[in-house]
């Protein structure tokens, strides 16, 4: 069922219709969770995702304010894993495998990881457990590596230099692209991609500028190799 489904039902219970949030509650609406929702969980913020390149560091924050009361809790976590948890007037417990990785502001309730690696993609939910739970923040989180070098090579000269056949290679990839070149333009003829390609990258080859351009790219980085297209065609001993 659509959520534009769901708003034309009739409005059965008029809590519901009064306390849907369009986007991640505010504190107000929180604390009024909190105290008043016959609910056993509240209505979780956006799925927020985060691409995160591999080694590096990665904030994850709380938009709103959250205020604990006696006997609330805060947690972090990642699936059904805990990484911290904060009682109400207590202190932060990071749990012992991330001691070493995690930092944790009590202030603000963000958390952040040092140092990701491919194994810390995941869910991370903020979580305020009172009564109930209600869940404060939540992101969807992937930690790729950097994309590989690439290398343009010409594959076929046409003895005139009209036609450019050239190849934009990676360690795990290729892909070839033919160029139809006279003294100022080259049109993009076509050409053809290989199937074996890293998940989550792309690999172009493209002309901008009087230049060809190999881009290899992810969510995360990006590296290129930029040839003048006349110097393609130019032979070892530099006689086109």
């Amino acid at each position: 069922m659509t959520l534009a489904a769901v708003l034309t039902l009739p409005c059965l219970a008029l809590w519901i219709c009064l306390s849907l949030p369009s986007r991640v509650p505010n504190s107000a609406w929180i604390k009024g969770l909190i105290d008043n929702s016959p609910s056993e969980s509240a209505f979780a913020p956006y799925l927020t995702p985060v691409f995160v390149q591999t080694g590096t560091d990665l904030l994850l924050d709380v938009k709103e304010p959250v205020v604990l009361k006696e006997a609330d809790l805060f947690k972090w976590t990642v699936g059904s894993v805990n990484v911290v948890r904060l009682v109400h007037g207590g202190k932060p417990t990071i749990s012992p495998n991330y001691i070493s990785r995690a930092e944790f502001s009590a202030q603000n309730h963000s958390l952040l990881l040092k140092n990701v690696q491919k194994e810390d993609s995941g869910v991370y939910r903020a979580r305020v457990t009172a009564d109930r739970e209600i869940i404060v923040a939540e992101y969807s989180v992937t930690v790729l590596d950097p994309v590989s070098g690439v290398k343009l090579t010409v594959k076929l000269c046409s003895s005139d230099s009209t036609n450019v056949t050239v190849i934009c290679s990676t360690e795990d990839s290729l892909i070839s692209s033919t160029f139809t070149c006279d003294n100022q333009t080259c049109s993009h003829e076509g050409g053809e991609r290989a199937e074996i390609i890293t998940p989550g990258a792309s690999l172009d080859v493209y002309l901008e500028n009087g230049s060809v351009i190999c881009n290899h790219s992810n969510q995360v980085s990006s590296t290129r190799d930029i040839q003048k297209i006349e110097d393609l065609c130019v032979k070892p001993d530099g006689k086109s």
